[in-house]
């Protein structure tokens, strides 16, 4: 699977420092909501009215997973993803890792590096 395919799934959660206007994090969720997408915020150290403090408490199925945060945290967020069955997830660059890639091939999560910035571009300029 390429990373321009997660876009044919609508149900998504940006996990990283969604609140910071300079993250990237921040600029997914508000370019995938923009787009249309049903997209949630997630930010492990924060949670209010509109971000989640974890997948858990998300009251849909995510279908995709945007991981945008450091690997040490991020392993924990694919953890909790595993046991919720989200089974595929974008990793941002800078969020990667081997032990990320790892946990993914062993538990049957399809893991793709790349930008979802990058492949709503794409999308929009064929369109």
């Amino acid at each position: 699977m390429k990373a321009s395919e997660f876009l044919n799934y609508r149900n998504w959660a940006v996990v990283g420092d969604v609140l910071n206007q300079s993250k990237y994090a921040y600029k997914i969720f508000n370019v995938l909501k923009k787009e249309g997408f049903n997209v949630v915020a997630v930010h492990p150290s924060f949670q209010n009215q509109s971000i989640y403090n974890s997948l858990g408490d998300i009251p849909y199925k995510v279908e995709v997973l945007d991981l945008c945060i450091n690997p040490y945290k991020g392993i924990k967020i694919l953890q909790e993803a595993s046991d919720l069955k989200i089974d595929k997830v974008l990793i941002q660059p800078g969020a990667e890792s081997d032990e990320i890639l790892d946990f993914c091939k062993e538990n049957g999560i399809q893991a793709i590096e790349g930008c979802a910035l990058v492949e709503v571009m794409r999308k929009q300029s064929v369109s």
